[in-house]
C-alpha cells in the first residue's frame, strides 16, 4: 500500500475518512456534499465521538457512492492516532475499495503521519501460502492519501515508514513456518540490511564451538539445522558513540521442547519462539532505515530445538562460554541456554554499558501478565524507567517484575554452578535470574519476556491475527529518546 500526501482530496477516492476529537465534534465541519445528512446518520448510529468509537456508512459525493468513516480519538494521544489509522484500514481492507483519502486538515503534522503509520502497520498480512483465498477476502486497498495535512507531515512519515518496514520484517520472520525460517535462512533474510549500511557478522556452529558456547550448541545438537549467531551493527554516530547499546534476541526457530517434549496440541505455535530475534532484526532495519544517530548492535542466537538421538538429555551438564556449568533439568527451558552464551559473547565482543535481551522465554509470564504487557526484569532502576517510558510512548507496554538474591538460590544446582529451571513458583523470575548470572558487574541489563505479546489470537489495532511485531516500536523509541540528540 502506497502512502501519499496532497493538498486537496483526490476526486476518485473510494473511501473518505475523518478523525475527530470529542471536544471538537460538535463544531467539526464535515467537508461533504451533504454534511447535515451525514451528521444525522452518525447520530442515528449513536456515534458521539467517544475515544475509540468508529462508524462507517455510505454517501453520495461528487455523483458517486463512497464509503465514509468517522473515527474518534482522545486529545493529543499519539497511540490513539496510530490506532485510528489501523481502524480505518481494517474497516475497508477487503471491501473492494482501492483508495482511501483521510481528511488531515484538523490534524497536526505528527498526528497525520501517525495515522498513515497505523494504517500501514495494520495492512500487513501473511497470505502468501493461501492459494484458494476467495476474492472477497483478499485485500484491495492500494493507496492511502492524507489531504490537507500541515507542512512537515510527509517528513514525519518518512521516519514512521522506516519503523513500519522494520515491524514488517519482524512480522514476516515470526509468521513464516519452521520449514522456511530456520537458523541459516533467518540469517539470509537479514542479509539485505547490509544495503542500508548495517555491518553483519555471522558465527557458524564451528565458530561457536571454538568459543566454548556449550549451552547454545547443546540446544541445537538434536537438530539437523546447524546453529547460527548473527550480529548486526549500525553506527549512525560516525564513531562518536564508542560503546554501542546492545540488543540480544532469543531465536529458537522451532521449539519441540527437545527430550522434555511439549504436548502436541498447540505445538505449531512454536514457530514464533524466535520472536525476540525477530524483534531485534526488525529494530535494526528500522534504525538503519531512518538513519538513527546512534550506535546499536543487534544479536540473535539461532537454534532449532529437536528431539533426535543426539539431542541433549535432562540431567546433562554443559559448560557455557562464560565458564559456568549448567545442569539441564528440563530441555524445554532452552531459551535461557541460548541467551546466556549470546549475552556473554556480546559483552566480550562489544563491551557495552547497556544490554537488553528479548525472548519468548516463559509461559509463566503469560499467566502473570496475559497479553497486555511484556515482563521487564532489570538490575537497573534507571534503565527500567527508560524502557517503561518507551513502552508507554510506543504502545509496546512493559510491566516490571522483580529479581534478587532471594530467587537466586532457587536455581542453585547440587552438581553444577547452576540449573536451568527452578521450582514451579516464580517461573519467569527464576528464568530472568538465570540470565542475570551472566551479566558482568557494572553492565546495565534488562530482560524482556515477550511470550505473551508477540502473537495475537485475534486482530489487534495494528496487526491482523498472528504476528504483532512487538518490540520494534519499543526499542526504536528507547534508542530515539536516550541515544539520539
Amino acid at each position: 500500500m502506497q502512502v501519499h500526501f496532497a493538498a486537496e482530496r483526490p476526486a476518485d477516492t473510494d473511501v473518505l475518512a475523518f478523525i475527530v476529537q470529542k471536544s471538537a465534534w460538535d463544531g467539526f465541519a464535515l467537508p461533504l456534499d451533504n454534511p447535515a445528512a451525514a451528521r444525522e446518520t452518525a447520530k442515528l448510529a449513536r456515534f458521539e465521538a467517544n475515544s475509540g468509537q468508529s462508524f462507517l456508512f455510505f454517501s453520495q459525493e461528487g455523483g458517486r457512492t463512497v464509503r465514509i468513516i468517522l473515527v474518534a480519538v482522545a486529545d493529543g494521544d499519539a497511540a490513539d492516532y496510530i490506532r485510528a489509522g489501523g481502524e480505518i484500514l481494517a474497516k475497508v481492507q477487503t471491501c473492494g475499495a482501492k483508495t482511501i483519502a483521510v481528511h488531515a486538515a484538523n490534524l497536526d503534522a505528527k498526528a497525520a503521519a501517525e495515522v498513515a503509520y497505523g494504517a500501514v502497520l495494520r495492512n500487513w498480512r501473511m497470505d502468501k501460502y493461501r492459494t484458494k483465498l476467495p476474492e472477497t477476502a483478499k485485500p484491495t486497498i492500494t493507496d492511502i492519501t492524507l489531504f490537507g495535512a500541515p507542512a512537515g507531515a510527509e517528513a514525519a512519515w518518512q521516519t514512521h515508514s522506516a519503523i513500519a518496514n522494520g515491524v514488517a520484517l519482524t512480522k514476516e520472520l515470526v509468521s513464516e513456518p519452521a520449514n522456511v525460517i530456520y537458523p541459516e535462512s533467518f540469517v539470509e533474510r537479514c542479509r539485505h540490511l547490509a544495503e542500508l549500511g548495517v555491518e553483519i557478522t555471522v558465527l557458524d556452529d564451528q565458530d561457536m564451538a571454538k568459543l566454548g558456547m556449550g549451552a547454545l550448541l547443546g540446544v541445537a545438537q538434536g537438530s539437523v539445522r546447524p546453529a547460527r549467531l548473527i550480529a548486526m551493527r549500525w553506527d549512525g554516530t560516525g564513531g562518536a558513540q564508542e560503546k554501542p547499546v546492545v540488543f540480544v534476541g532469543k531465536g529458537v526457530t522451532f521449539d519441540t521442547g527437545g527430550i522434555s517434549i511439549k504436548p502436541a496440541a498447540g505445538m505449531e505455535d512454536m514457530k514464533w519462539d524466535m520472536g525476540g530475534a525477530g524483534a531485534v532484526a526488525g529494530t535494526m532495519k528500522a534504525l538503519a532505515g531512518r538513519k538513527a544517530k546512534a550506535h546499536v548492535v543487534g544479536i540473535c542466537g539461532l537454534v532449532e530445538n529437536m528431539p533426535d538421538g543426539n539431542a541433549q538429555r535432562p540431567g546433562d551438564v554443559v559448560t557455557t562460554m562464560a565458564g559456568q556449568t549448567v545442569e539441564v533439568i528440563n530441555t524445554d527451558a532452552e531459551g535461557r541456554l541460548v541467551l546466556c552464551d549470546a549475552l556473554h559473547w556480546a559483552q566480550e565482543t562489544y563491551n557495552p554499558d547497556t544490554i537488553i535481551d528479548l525472548a519468548t522465554l516463559t509461559g509463566a509470564i503469560i499467566i502473570s501478565l496475559g497479553k497486555e504487557h511484556a515482563g521487564l526484569f532489570s538490575n537497573s532502576d534507571e534503565l527500567s524507567d527508560k524502557l517503561i517510558a518507551a513502552g508507554k510512548a510506543s504502545g509496546d507496554k512493559l510491566w516490571r517484575m522483580p529479581v534478587g538474591p532471594a530467587y537466586d538460590k532457587l536455581i542453585d544446582s547440587p552438581i553444577a554452578d547452576i540449573k536451568n529451571v527452578g521450582p514451579r513458583d516464580a517461573g519467569s523470575i527464576t528464568a530472568a535470574q538465570f540470565l542475570l548470572r551472566f551479566i558482568k558487574d557494572g553492565v546495565k541489563w534488562a530482560h524482556l519476556d515477550i511470550a505473551g505479546t508477540v502473537w495475537g489470537d485475534k486482530d489487534g489495532p495494528t496487526w491482523a491475527k498472528g504476528a504483532t511485531g512487538y518490540g520494534v516500536k519499543l526499542l526504536d523509541r528507547f534508542v530515539a529518546d536516550n541515544y539520539e540528540q
